[in-house]
């Protein structure tokens, strides 16, 4: 899979979440700190990131700033970006199954290594549910996005 991935902030558990990735056998691409001579501002790095998710030249983005808010709350401003911001396993499960989440928000000072692993782990074994309701809500998103362009 390619995984584009920013970070304003060149933390161990940004470069963690690269070599974690990339054991796993993803395509990674960096963005923001995480790439030398790249715009650092969470929002810059963030776009960049998302931005491949939305023009198909990435499968999913994994997107990171301080706290994990401004880096979700850029990257759903990018049409066709559905980011949740997980701070534990669960939740990522869940923004993969009942929101088809293909962007994850995570946070350089909350997540420590262990962490970040068992979201990961949740992360890319949660698939978009099929359940009628769920499928309803994310075109309901999917639609939203298309009233804003």
């Amino acid at each position: 899979m390619r995984i584009s991935v920013s970070s304003d902030m060149d933390e161990p558990v940004a470069r963690a979440l690269l070599a974690e990735l990339r054991e796993r056998g993803h395509e990674v691409r960096p963005h923001g700190a995480l790439s030398p001579g790249d715009d650092t501002q969470w929002a810059a790095c963030t776009e960049a990131a998302v931005r491949e998710v939305a023009d198909g030249t990435a499968d999913q983005a994994v997107v990171c700033c301080w706290t994990g808010t401004g880096a979700s709350i850029a990257a759903n401003k990018v049409p066709g970006v559905r980011a949740a911001l997980c701070t534990d396993a669960y939740t990522a499960d869940g923004a993969r199954r009942w929101n088809d989440a293909n962007v994850l928000a995570l946070s350089l000072r909350l997540t420590s290594e262990p962490l970040l692993k068992e979201i990961l782990d949740a992360w890319f074994a949660g698939a978009p549910s099929d359940d009628a309701d769920d499928r309803l809500n994310v075109d309901h998103v999917a639609r939203l996005d298309a009233s804003r362009a």
